[in-house]
């Protein structure tokens, strides 16, 4: 049985989510993906000037993890401006550093840590869970509306 899909933790989503090169027609634009998680990596290390260890651990991943990850932003990013390309930045397997699960029948809250979490209480095992925020009102990032891509 393989090992339980670990969401990256973000903390970071951009107002602006693409990018594109002066001067090249829309009829021959290229695009490149960047996945929120990729961007958060860039952010911590790039930005913040955090050491790998530290990215890790706030984006909830291993070191080795967080490397391939940086290093697939890195790349696209290198391709966008090199060739020209344009980069759209969204999807990803990522949860909100925003969020935390409320269960309806244990009554516990609860950050999600598996994909599992997303649909079943870790605590009491039953599927009546809602994102906190989303109860608030909530639409931007929250369960319902993320964008999930598997690899």
């Amino acid at each position: 049985m393989p090992r339980p899909k670990i969401y990256r933790r973000v903390e970071f989503f951009p107002d602006s989510t693409y990018f594109v090169p002066m001067g090249v027609p829309s009829c021959k634009l290229e695009q490149i993906d960047i996945m929120m998680e990729e961007l958060e990596a860039m952010r911590l290390k790039d930005i913040e000037g955090l050491n790998q260890e530290e990215c890790a651990k706030r984006m909830n991943v291993s070191r080795q993890t967080f490397q391939n990850i940086i290093d697939s932003a890195r790349k696209k990013v290198a391709m966008s401006l090199t060739e020209g390309k344009a980069i759209k930045i969204g999807g990803g397997n990522y949860i909100s550093a925003r969020c935390e699960f409320y269960c309806d029948k244990c009554k516990k809250t609860y950050k999600i840590t598996k994909l599992e979490d997303k649909e079943v209480c870790p605590v009491c095992g039953t599927a009546e869970v809602l994102c906190t925020k989303k109860i608030e009102g909530c639409r931007k990032w929250c369960r319902g509306d993320i964008k999930i891509q598997e690899k």
